[in-house]
């Protein structure tokens, strides 16, 4: 029998098929040790076939099978083939989305404990009381964790026991569960008229995609679980995918009060022993459901029933290293190859996606009001202007201190949204304008007033907080721009009482950091709760019936054709937080810009009306979803092979412009708005084409040009143009 193994080597010039002879116990889909080049790696077993290509007595044999079952099932090895010709990425780059990282490199394996079993009775000396209380313990329990029943009854009478034939010692597998002491209740609800609606359009219609557009607060959750409870009553699995990982404890709370140990959680916060014990759990049919953030849509699950991607807009869902891949596509093509649903579940659809929807392509339910007719929260926008006339330098509106002091004196609970962390955006010299920059980005740092030290939010490296301008030696320094820090410190001296707690990515490090603080604020242990994007989305606390909007501009005048999107679809996530049960919520929404037709259609909540508007603005400009941006990106360490190379991709990308102008909108080389990242120099292609008919051939034209010493790769629609 001959084997077709992709090596686990991520460079083009090994990713082929090499040809090993394989033995009894080598599978498709089966991890192995093969010798290639005078050493041995690892390899994935594609496919068995009969024969060779090449003379059989020359092959290698493949020396040893890694795992006990295949890693890999025939779903996976199909969506390898496709995803690596879909993005034009080597095949083991893509092998290896579907196993865990620690597993792949071999520093992680299962985790066994010797377990005492009762064998039969024994005879025993009268002074022997350890003995016999052991013996009698273990005629009732049948079996018992050795260690603890060592500690129980002394290892020596024990091991006694063992040697008699009255207990026999077995390893045991120990599942290492993540969130093991997660409290988890959440009672079945009663479905109403619109939810069991929008379930029996999923289940009605004839498109594989199904669009869930539903306000905040309109149970949305609700209904994922029922297609789950559906899926698993067909002896089927399930994916369900979170936009982050501050989400997924919440959502993986309520999946195992309804489907106990039947649900396994993926994503990168577990410990390695964590992730490797789901991960089998889910490929040997233990568990049934996986749910955790991008990564979860390679979960090793068979014959899924149904896909669930919620909050579908958000931008985590676009990977930002090779593959570059888009969870939608992955989990697309898992749902035609099991023949089931994917629904893709939104307050704030992409345009993209809700334009589908619109026109077809997409089932579309429809889910205008929160439960049990609940009002959507009044929306209060806060003109800046006004504030700064009346000398009001504080990060807080009138507006909103008088309604923060009433939510608190009610014994409510607020939640205050600025998406900027640290206590100050940057540090500038009054003197001489000097700004402090990072010695690898060209990028500002950021203050951070706990740590007294500023960092970069790009490559996380630190430095000292400046003492004096290392330009003129000024002891005048200005923090400009406002962080979750500064927020907090300024909540403080306000109301001195309340109880703050902040959420952003540095205080949330370590696997339970987002858990903790969601559970503390959720169990009434804090007033306020003040944070970054992580607050915006999916988390429902009753007792909150306040946010507040800080720097609502923030987003809205990027140079991206998405940043009026953006700013809608965070607006609009962050106020639904308010007003979730009995009593009204209200937003302060805090604006240098009052007029703009963003926030109106936001503080309306007027989804359909900024989509039409926006709709209209692509088309008549000729941006996506009317067009397609594509990005060539190249960096390396050195500045002048980053330009040699930039040269070489554009004159080889010019030569396909001038042959096939008609399909360019535009089309240009230039540095990329942040020059340097991580000390690599950054240039790029900038391209927007009417289709994606050119894409092979841009890959075609620019990846292979990448090297050990320059980086090249394709983006397509960047969610950064930075």
């Amino acid at each position: 029998m001959t084997a077709e193994v992709i090596v686990d080597i991520a460079h083009s010039e090994v990713d082929k098929i090499f040809e090993y002879r394989a033995a009894d116990g080598v599978f498709a889909g089966s991890r192995v040790r093969v010798p290639f080049g005078g050493r041995v790696v690892d390899g994935f077993v594609m496919r068995l076939k009969e024969g060779s290509d090449y003379d059989y007595s020359k092959l290698k044999d493949i020396l040893s099978v890694v795992d006990d079952v295949p890693a890999l099932n025939a779903e996976c090895l199909e969506l390898v083939e496709k995803i690596s010709a879909r993005y034009h990425c080597p095949k083991a780059l893509v092998l290896r989305l579907f196993l865990p990282g620690e597993m792949r490199k071999g520093r992680v394996r299962e985790l066994y404990k010797n377990v005492a079993v009762f064998k039969g009775e024994a005879e025993i000396s009268a002074r022997a009381k350890a003995q016999a209380a052991a013996l009698s313990f273990m005629k009732e329990a049948g079996r018992a964790d050795y260690t603890e029943l060592c500690g129980k009854f002394g290892r020596g009478a024990v091991a006694e026991l063992v040697k008699k034939g009255a207990l026999a010692l077995e390893k045991e597998r120990v599942n290492r569960l993540p969130y093991a002491k997660l409290a988890a209740e959440a009672p079945e609800r009663a479905l109403t008229a619109a939810q069991k609606s929008a379930i029996g359009k999923i289940r009605a219609s004839d498109k594989t995609v199904q669009l869930l557009h539903g306000v905040t607060g309109s149970g949305k959750t609700e209904i994922y679980l029922s297609l789950i409870a559906d899926t698993l009553r067909e002896g089927k699995s399930a994916i369900f995918l979170v936009p982050e990982i501050a989400l997924t404890p919440q959502m993986f709370k309520q999946l195992r009060a309804r489907f106990g140990e039947s649900a396994a959680i993926l994503h990168s916060g577990l410990s390695a022993g964590e992730r490797f014990d789901e991960w089998w759990r889910l490929r040997t049919g233990d568990a049934k459901i996986a749910i955790g953030a991008r990564s979860a849509v390679f979960a090793p699950v068979e014959n899924v029933g149904v896909i669930v991607m919620d909050e579908e807009h958000d931008q985590s869902y676009v990977s930002e290293s090779s593959p570059r891949y888009r969870t939608e596509e992955i989990a697309r093509l898992r749902a035609e190859y099991n023949g089931c649903k994917l629904v893709l579940g939104s307050a704030t659809p992409s345009v993209e996606t809700y334009l589908r929807a619109k026109e077809g392509e997409y089932g579309l339910m429809e889910l205008p009001e929160r439960i049990n007719a609940r009002p959507m929260p009044e929306m209060i926008i806060a003109d800046m202007r006004r504030e700064v006339r009346r000398g009001n330098n504080t990060p807080f509106s009138s507006a909103l201190r008088e309604e923060l002091a009433e939510c608190l004196e009610k014994g409510k609970q607020a939640i205050i949204f600025i998406n900027r962390r640290g206590f100050a955006q940057s540090v500038i010299c009054r003197e001489c304008g000097y700004v402090a920059k990072c010695e690898s980005c060209d990028v500002s740092l950021t203050y951070h007033s706990e740590e007294d030290c500023l960092k970069c939010h790009y490559c996380g490296a630190q430095y000292h907080m400046l003492s004096a301008c290392p330009e003129c030696g000024s002891v005048h320094l200005s923090y400009t721009g406002t962080g979750t820090q500064k927020v907090v410190g300024e909540l403080k001296k306000l109301y001195p009482s309340a109880r703050i707690l902040r959420m952003d990515n540095d205080t949330t490090s370590g696997k339970e950091g987002h858990y903790k603080i969601l559970k503390a604020f959720a169990g009434r242990e804090a007033d306020i709760l003040v944070g970054t994007q992580m607050v915006a989305k999916g988390h429902d606390f009753p007792a909150v019936t306040l946010v507040g909007i800080l720097d609502a501009d923030m987003s809205l005048h990027f140079s991206d054709y998405r940043s009026g999107e953006r700013t809608f679809q965070l607006v609009t996530q962050v106020s639904g937080r308010s007003g979730r049960a009995e009593e009204k919520g209200k937003v302060v929404l805090q604006t240098y810009d009052p007029e703009n037709y963003i926030l109106r259609f936001a503080a309306e909540n007027d989804y359909k009306g900024f989509f039409e508007h926006e709709i209209s603005l692509r088309k008549a400009t000729a941006f996506p979803p009317f067009a397609k941006i594509v990005r060539v990106m190249v960096t390396a360490e050195d500045d002048k092979r980053a330009l040699e190379t930039l040269r070489e991709v554009w004159f080889s990308l010019k030569e396909l412009y001038e042959s096939e102008q008609e399909e360019f909108l535009f089309f240009n080389k230039m540095r990329a708005p942040v020059k340097r990242i991580q000390n690599r120099y950054r240039y790029q292609v900038l391209m927007r084409l009417k289709s994606d008919k050119l894409l092979p051939e841009i890959y075609g034209r620019s990846v292979p040009r990448s090297s050990r010493e320059v980086l090249v790769y394709v983006e397509e629609d960047p969610g950064n143009l930075s």
